[in-house]
């Protein structure tokens, strides 16, 4: 692509993103009241009951540029036991339910992550500042004690506001062994046998992702996992695993559920896998399959993607009496507690475990915001969602325009009654095409018909 055709492509890109925003609702600048309210937060004392635990060494764990830093841990041995020390950002020292901070981030729900900058949940003063994480500054956080058994069980012990001071910012494409504590990646083995045992199917799938290289230019890929990622994720979920039974045990909450994969939608995925060529034996589990397939196979991609179509969306949910939430995923009642700066409705979830750790009653005004919560979550989700899928669109469309006439290799992913969806490799790029007599996991070759950029629309023809 020439100088010009790159600028132009920026352009292109960055009015597109633009109206992405508008046309989602996705909201740029705070109002003046909520910036204001976040400046005088940013002033708020740490207060006297902040424990002093700076002489633990916690660290973070992130991408590279990330500064709305939720997560600092230490790690420890206790006879059989790993003992996790998991510091979270203390939001809620410095936003209170019904302060314009906490009526915004109704309004927002989730920070939404777009290829030229973040909507945040909150101001970044806060974020990226005086609530974040960062290495070598006191912060107020929740630190979170989850002792994990040998068998993986996790197991809260105990739950404090306290003063961290983060050692290392750590990031998953550089850290190496020798950076991460001792029982780092024992506590990984552990969670991830508790879930084997427990028939989980928290399956990571294949994320396609706009970037800007180092030249400022937008390129689509497909972004790998890294060792490291999957890790560090064990932590959260050892972690939301124990705040989830002990609020369930104390009737209060809110809790992430997802339905189970039924057993008429099983039956489709056995099909789908004979149909990608992959051997299911009868005496195997989903999660055991998906366990023994190869990760750098494409057919296994396409079934991990019809895996989360048969599985549906996740939600959230409040406590009710008699009723225990679920979620299909994690073969676990589970809620989220770890993320605060990004997530609405942690903050509420931590206040709460808080005062059930502590022997104390919810706050009322913690209690009472329950009830808003999960519509307003699953309202800032499908925002988030909808407009990132649009970036997509636009960015392959920008990716491609010029390309008209040019064929590509393909694998097809998935199929309906509107013909085949497909992937290809290089450039990164998911797309439709109407065909008939091909089934998910076959190859094909598709010709890029017409591109518009501006509606974010790529026009193919299976080519034979």
């Amino acid at each position: 692509m020439s100088m010009r055709a790159d600028v132009e492509a920026v352009v292109v890109m960055t009015a597109g993103l633009d109206r992405i925003r508008r046309d989602t609702g996705i909201p740029d600048l705070f109002p003046a009241e909520v910036s204001t309210a976040a400046e005088v937060a940013v002033r708020t004392p740490i207060g006297s009951e902040h424990r002093d635990r700076t002489d633990r060494r916690f660290v973070t764990l992130d991408p590279a540029g990330s500064m709305d830093l939720d997560q600092a841990f230490a790690i420890e041995s206790a006879g059989d036991d790993i003992v996790l020390h998991y510091a979270i950002a203390d939001v809620g020292w410095f936003v209170r339910p019904g302060d314009p901070l906490d009526v915004e981030g109704h309004n927002r729900g989730t920070t939404v992550y777009l290829p030229d900058r973040r909507s945040t949940l909150y101001p970044t003063v806060l974020s990226e500042g005086a609530a974040s994480l960062l290495p070598d500054v006191d912060r107020p956080s929740v630190v979170f004690t989850v002792r994990v058994a040998a068998d993986g069980t996790p197991r809260l012990d105990g739950v404090e506001r306290a003063i961290v001071r983060s050692r290392a910012k750590l990031a998953y494409d550089t850290v190496t062994d020798a950076d991460l504590p001792d029982g780092f990646a024992e506590l990984h083995r552990r969670i991830v046998a508790a879930e084997q045992r427990r028939g989980a199917t928290r399956f990571e799938f294949p994320e396609q992702q706009v970037v800007r290289d180092n030249d400022h230019h937008y390129v689509v890929r497909f972004r790998p996992r890294l060792a490291s990622e999957e890790q560090n994720a064990a932590l959260s979920l050892a972690t939301n695993l124990a705040v989830a039974d002990t609020l369930l045990a104390a009737h209060t909450g809110v809790f992430r559920v997802m339905a189970d994969v039924d057993e008429h939608r099983l039956g489709r995925l056995r099909n789908a896998a004979h149909a990608f060529g992959l051997d299911w034996p009868r005496e195997l589990g989903l999660a055991e399959f998906v366990g023994s397939l190869p990760h750098d196979d494409p057919r296994t991609s396409a079934f991990l993607l019809a895996i989360r179509r048969a599985s549906g969306g996740a939600g959230y949910e409040i406590y009710r009496e008699g009723r225990r939430p679920w979620h299909a995923a994690v073969a676990a009642t589970y809620a989220h507690a770890t993320a605060p700066l990004r997530r609405l409705q942690d903050r509420y979830v931590i206040e709460a475990a808080l005062a059930v750790a502590g022997g104390q009653p919810v706050p009322e005004d913690i209690a009472s915001g329950f009830e808003a919560l999960p519509r307003a979550m699953v309202r800032g989700e499908q925002r988030a969602n909808r407009a990132e899928r649009l970036a997509l669109d636009l960015a392959e469309a920008v990716v491609l325009a010029g390309r008209e006439g040019h064929t590509f290799l393909a694998v097809v992913i998935d199929e309906g009654e509107w013909g085949v969806e497909f992937q290809i490799a290089e450039p990164a790029v998911i797309g439709r095409v109407h065909a008939h007599r091909i089934d998910p996991g076959d190859e094909i070759r598709v010709r890029v018909t017409s591109v518009d950029v501006v509606a974010g629309e790529v026009v193919y023809e299976r080519v034979a």
